[in-house]
């Protein structure tokens, strides 16, 4: 028995095969406002966060898992553009009975003779919790894993962590050219080919020249010399 063919197809969903936008993120950072744009603009194309480590901030773009990569600097850029956007300060997380936490600030010499805590982040600030060392991370690292056990200091003489983005130069898409405007505030209607014009600077216009006649000088007379006679 035959069974009759439906010609009419089964709906697609129109972005099933359309490429996600991906973009990976080192810990801490924050990219609300730049995925809430892309949002806005490319409605038709999905955007994925991918969190990275310190290990994978990198290896993620040459493995082919994200276009672009936030990243604490320094890595290496062999075969990347980087773009520097800001900058973290140094905290250090202390037990909350810790002496040092009736201090405002520290520096490196205060800190002397403490155990420093290595390895991950969320797990160094467990170990300070339990009284086992100290840990110094950037700003917002000791703010996504703040515990009521735990407090954080700045530290003064350690220097900051830069924030930047990243992708492979040879992969410079119209997507990621479109999402690098949007990180440096382009606004939709902006275009990097089209740069604004100088405006000239105005030239006032030049005066007439107006002859002036020479006047005689007041108080004195002209004389006329009279032709002399034939003797």
């Amino acid at each position: 028995m035959l069974v009759p063919v439906d010609p009419t197809p089964d709906p697609v969903d129109a972005t099933a095969a359309v490429v996600p936008f991906i973009i990976a993120a080192a810990e801490g950072v924050t990219l609300t406002k730049w995925t809430r744009a892309w949002q806005e603009r490319r409605r038709a194309v999905p955007l994925e966060v991918a969190r990275s480590t310190v290990a994978t901030q990198v290896t993620v773009l040459r493995d082919g898992k994200a276009d672009v990569s936030f990243v604490r600097l320094p890595v290496d850029d062999t075969d990347l553009s980087v773009i520097v956007l800001y900058a973290e300060s140094p905290v250090v997380v202390l037990p909350k009975d810790h002496p040092l936490t009736a201090r405002e600030s520290l520096t490196l010499a205060d800190l002397e003779g403490e155990n420093h805590l290595a390895g991950e982040w969320e797990a160094a600030i467990e170990l300070v919790a339990a009284n086992v060392g100290v840990v110094i991370v950037p700003q917002s690292i000791a703010r996504l894993h703040g515990r009521k056990d735990v407090e954080a200091r700045p530290v003064a003489d350690v220097a900051e962590t830069r924030i930047a983005m990243a992708w492979l130069t040879a992969k410079t898409t119209d997507r990621v050219d479109e999402f690098i405007g949007i990180v440096r505030g382009r606004t939709a209607q902006s275009s990097r080919a089209t740069p604004t014009p100088a405006t000239p600077k105005a030239v006032a216009p030049k005066k007439p020249v107006v002859a002036r006649k020479k006047e005689n000088q007041p108080g004195r007379t002209r004389s006329v010399r009279r032709p002399q006679r034939g003797r």
